[in-house]
């Protein structure tokens, strides 16, 4: 390999650009299943077995069929467009693990926040967290095939969202739903720093 090629190389590393996501929600939502369905590489997870223990703690009315649980994280990658990737990291659903959360959120651009209409109340905590700390968020609402289906006006309602915020439907299994999901949040996420950035430059335009 010539030095021009390499150079080549390197601009293209250079060019590239690597972003943080969050994936939350409450348990037994499909955050792992969405992680997995979209990954290009094998997804790490960290899932162990439901134990006679967290019976008293793991609220699994509506997913009785769920016999694991996220206890760490689980992460993945996937190439959004050519020099941009996102590299995901699903968060445990049970409050029991949400020490975690803090810095998992770190450096993150954004967060989708996955939603079970006949659970719709598990992602309330998730929805607080990331609104409190201003990281930008989108509610995907994961549509079960025995669930009641809701329009994305509704969820929004229902969840008392701050307005703007982008709330899409799902299937947290299919790889191209899951990529539309995380590409109307890298737009969203994209907007908000930019206004932000504008608003934190204004100021100091109008001193000069």
């Amino acid at each position: 390999m010539g030095q021009h090629d390499a150079e080549a190389d390197d601009e293209t590393e250079l060019a590239s650009l690597a972003l943080k996501i969050l994936v939350a929600g409450g348990f037994g939502v499909g955050k792992t299943t969405l992680v997995g369905a979209v990954s290009e590489i094998r997804p790490l997870r960290t899932e162990e077995l439901l134990s006679e223990a967290g019976e008293l703690v793991d609220d699994t009315d509506g997913v009785d069929q769920k016999t694991t649980t996220t206890v760490a994280m689980d992460f993945g990658r996937i190439t959004i467009r050519s020099g941009l990737s996102l590299y995901l990291f699903g968060t445990p659903g049970q409050d029991r693990f949400w020490f975690m959360w803090d810095e998992l959120s770190q450096g993150a651009l954004g967060a989708v926040v996955l939603a079970d209409t006949r659970r719709l109340e598990d992602c309330f905590p998730a929805v607080d967290y990331f609104e409190h700390r201003r990281i930008p968020f989108v509610v995907a609402v994961n549509c079960f095939t025995e669930a009641r289906h809701y329009g994305a006006a509704e969820v929004s309602l229902a969840l008392d969202l701050e307005q703007g915020t982008p709330v899409v439907l799902c299937d947290a299994r299919d790889k191209d739903s899951g990529k539309e999901v995380l590409i109307r949040l890298v737009e969203y996420a994209g907007r908000v720093h930019t206004a932000r950035l504008l608003d934190s430059v204004e100021p100091q335009a109008d001193s000069v």
